[in-house]
């Protein structure tokens, strides 16, 4: 099923329609998946659909913040949250490409200081979500228990780093069970600086923003650096829209850390498709689901577990997917790619009453059903 080059009347009419749907799909269709989402006083989402290599469907519901009313478009930066988790992954393939490590090196290799529990954890369980460390944000609340989320300093990567060195264990023998770990990803961050020399945000930005010209994406660090045409989290109260931007952990990078807008996601999804930064071999480790020794992990609603590095691997209705799901104070992603079908979709919502994922299959559903 090739794009439709010529623009509908109803995909002029939209704010920012760089291209219309396919002929099977109408921008007018895709346009209603998201019709709760339309405001000129409310924060809301930002859509891109890639169909056969080209962006058939760009579009900005709501608005960036409560102050300006800016309207959501093309160049709005959302904080990814756990989308982020690709682009870490990404950085420890590229340092494995260099030779600069392996992804049999264990955490210990890295910080001899680590305790002895780090010695059986490998690059490889960091990755893949299978090396029992304990979960940082927990150990935080403990930390400050009893005080307010607002009064309690954010806490950096160095500092997930920190309080994992003050635990005597993990919590499973790494390889036995899958656990999705925020604090794997803060640690590999900390992987990526160690080996390379450089902070985490000049490596990401020297590596991967740079080559594939994603001008506006920002690992965020208060005070280093500003976010360009920024969305702020919101959250709806019973009074109104609430601005719920920033957490004790919104400073961590690895995990959640990054900012980025359609535009600039296009050009990861392409450099994805075309292998412009990892080969299709050197991808493969990232695309091979983790088969831990204690049987297949489970989700919270009871499905089992199909993840690499940095992505889902999950098939949807009989269909190859990658994808991958954020959700921090403020803010909710997705990225939903299905490669055989060359579609991507991507969804991001300055809003936590959304669900960017349910969304996004909404989408793919209106191009699966009507296959090539």
């Amino acid at each position: 099923m090739k794009p439709r080059l010529a623009v509908t009347t109803l995909a002029v009419a939209l704010a920012f329609s760089s291209v219309a749907a396919s002929a099977q799909v109408s921008a007018g269709q895709i346009n209603g998946v998201f019709a709760s989402l339309k405001s000129g006083n409310a924060p809301g989402a930002a859509v891109l659909v890639v169909h056969n290599g080209k962006a058939v469907f760009r579009h900005g519901y709501g608005v960036t913040d409560l102050r300006t009313l800016a309207p959501i478009d093309a160049e709005t930066n959302f904080r990814l949250a756990s989308f982020t988790k690709q682009f870490t992954a990404a950085c420890i393939m590229l340092l494995a490409r260099d030779g600069k490590l392996r992804y049999d090196d264990h955490l210990s290799d890295f910080f001899p200081e680590f305790p002895a529990y780090g010695k059986s954890i490998t690059v490889r369980n960091l990755l893949n979500h299978t090396s029992g460390l304990p979960d940082y944000e927990e150990l935080l609340m403990k930390q400050y228990q009893g005080t307010p989320a607002e009064t309690i300093p954010q806490i950096l990567d160095a500092g997930v780093l920190k309080l994992l060195e003050q635990q005597s264990s993990g919590e499973f023998a790494p390889g036995s069970k899958w656990e999705y770990s925020n604090s794997g990803y803060a640690v590999l961050a900390m992987i990526v600086e160690k080996v390379s020399g450089k902070s985490f945000g000049q490596f990401l930005q020297e590596r991967i923003f740079t080559p594939l010209q994603m001008t506006n994406t920002v690992a965020y660090e208060k005070g280093k650096n500003e976010v360009a045409h920024r969305a702020y989290g919101h959250t709806k109260e019973k009074s109104g829209w609430r601005q719920t931007d920033q957490s004790p952990t919104s400073a961590v990078l690895g995990d959640g850390g990054i900012y980025s807008s359609l535009d600039d996601l296009e050009k990861w999804d392409r450099a994805l498709r075309e292998h412009t930064l990892l080969s299709a071999a050197e991808m493969e480790p990232a695309l091979t689901p983790v088969q831990p020794t204690g049987g297949a992990g489970k989700l919270s609603e009871g499905r089992a577990v199909s993840y690499g590095f940095g992505w889902f691997l999950d098939p949807y209705r009989g269909h190859k997917r990658m994808s991958h799901d954020g959700e921090t104070v403020g803010f909710r992603t997705t990225i939903q790619r299905f490669p055989e079908d060359q579609l991507t979709i991507i969804v991001l919502a300055n809003r936590v009453d959304s669900d960017p994922e349910e969304l996004a299959l909404k989408v793919a559903d209106l191009y699966l059903e009507t296959g090539p």
